[in-house]
């Protein structure tokens, strides 16, 4: 809507912040035409985007920023993905290494769920059903609005709407059990969004761990040590290479690759036996995008169950076992990996 409203305005200068982050892959087809069409007609475009596959199409000039820097510019069309991605990130980006795993036992199952709507905005789920084993990536896939938002609402315990056998952590009925609940049962959740749900703004890396980790050492007898969550922090960002100026940094102040580097860690970190994450590399660069999948494929090799919602579909053809896709708030199509050297996915 947004875009189409930029449109209808007739711009000498059309200014795109991300603007497929949410589209299919046929409207962005679309959407490229007609940002051709404008352009041919005279229309300046600055297109701002991390997907190099996209600068490369469509821009004729590609200016390279990197810590508030530039560091380079070109004619993308006659560079590669891997030369773009060099002078982002300053290097070569991790290289990403699947790690074989053997499928255990279920550990996270849904059953039948279905919810009427929340509020008039909202989607109503519809006999949602799939399970994570553990030692296996998960994918969800579909248009953003196609009910993700309420499955993950009902799956992390803030909607706590559904029946209590819908919802079962390693057989235990948790349909009807909160978020604090599902948590000390060893569930970890990665929000969509960073700032506000994920993490909260006004406060320091070091405070915003204790979301998550609220047992000892960080937590004793309702005190909290601030000794063991700076530590904590301290080890995140250490591991993860997270640009920050240390435990003590506001959330706010972190780049949005950062951030989201920041809390994947911390739910990494609390060792779940269950991971749900959203959206993992959602507007965060080729280098941080690739160390994030690594991290969650070896927390895969330790045994894991883990579920990702994304509407990339390259990242979920990259590190997911199986797909489910979402096209109208239902979740039964089944799609699994193909053996390798296979060339296209096959149903399951």
């Amino acid at each position: 809507m947004e875009i189409v409203r930029a449109l209808l305005a007739n711009p000498q200068l059309l200014i795109l912040d991300e603007p497929t982050s949410v589209l299919t892959p046929q409207a962005v087809e679309t959407l490229f035409v007609t940002l051709r069409r404008l352009a041919a007609e005279g229309t300046s475009i600055l297109y701002i985007s991390h997907k190099l596959d996209e600068i490369r199409a469509l821009c004729h000039h590609a200016t390279v920023m990197r810590m508030g820097r530039v560091t380079g510019t070109c004619d993308p069309r006659q560079q590669s993905a891997a030369e773009l991605s060099r002078m982002m990130i300053g290097g070569e980006p991790p290289r990403e290494a699947r790690v074989a795993a053997e499928r255990g036992a279920v550990k996270l199952s849904v059953r039948e769920l279905s919810l009427p709507r929340a509020h008039q905005f909202a989607t109503e789920l519809q006999h949602v059903a799939l399970d994570v084993h553990a030692g296996e990536i998960v994918g969800i896939a579909g248009v953003s609005g196609n009910g993700q938002q309420e499955l993950l609402a009902a799956l992390s315990g803030e909607d706590t709407r559904a029946t209590a056998g819908a919802i079962a952590l390693e057989g235990k009925a948790v349909g009807r059990v909160d978020a604090r609940g599902r948590r000390r049962a060893g569930l970890a959740f990665v929000p969509e969004e960073r700032l506000g749900r994920g993490a909260v703004p006004g406060m320091s890396l070091a405070s915003n761990v204790l979301l998550s980790h609220q047992t000892p050492p960080y937590v004793r007898s309702g005190m909290v040590s601030p000794k063991a969550a700076e530590g904590l922090a301290a080890r995140i960002i250490e591991r993860f290479r997270v640009k920050a100026s240390g435990p003590e940094a506001l959330a706010r102040s972190l780049s949005g690759g950062n951030l989201q580097k920041f809390i994947v860690g911390r739910e990494i970190e609390a060792g779940p036996k269950v991971l749900i994450v959203a959206q993992p590399t959602w507007g965060v660069d080729v280098g941080a995008a690739a160390q994030i999948h690594n991290e969650i494929l070896a927390l895969k090799a330790t045994g894991c169950a883990i579920l990702v919602v994304s509407e990339e579909l390259d990242e979920l053809f990259a590190i997911c076992d199986r797909l489910h896709v979402m096209p109208r708030a239902t979740c039964r199509r089944r799609f699994r990996r193909p053996r390798p050297r296979a060339s296209r996915w096959a149903c399951g």
